[in-house]
């Protein structure tokens, strides 16, 4: 089990909340990150690669901000083995593209602005999520 931190996940959450306002407020965007990530490469040249690029960055610098306010380096614990991981992100990256969009377009900015196809969506992917821990943790 992972230590449950409620102050940190609602400052997270918060913090989550705000960028996706403020992206759809300011440049009417929705925050998934598939769609962010996938538009900074050809053929995509909208003028908005700076922008893409600096969120993306913001989520790569997140743990430096931690370590930089907190003094403790995050230290992420991965159990799976490689292979897991590879067959794991594919499934990702082929959900996202059937689903058109991730777990953060969907979950986040879909079902705040009450979109049918997320609720489906997001639906679809939290019952595929507690399955397959069920299966990992109780079945193998």
């Amino acid at each position: 089990m992972t230590e449950f931190t409620p102050l940190a996940a609602l400052l997270g959450g918060g913090m989550i909340g705000l960028a996706a306002v403020l992206l759809m407020a300011v440049k009417g965007r929705i925050a998934g990150i598939s769609g962010i990530v996938v538009r900074l490469f050809p053929p995509y040249g909208d003028g908005e690669w700076g922008g893409r690029a600096a969120f993306v960055a913001g989520l790569v610098a997140a743990p430096a901000l931690v370590a930089v306010v907190t003094g403790v380096i995050p230290q992420p614990t991965i159990t799976a083995g490689s292979i897991t991981l590879i067959v794991a992100g594919l499934l990702v990256g082929v959900g996202s593209i059937l689903g058109n969009g991730c777990t953060s377009g969907h979950g986040i900015c879909g079902l705040s602005r009450l979109s049918f196809r997320s609720a489906i969506a997001v639906g679809t992917f939290m019952a595929t999520a507690m399955v397959s821990v069920f299966i990992t943790r109780h079945m193998l």
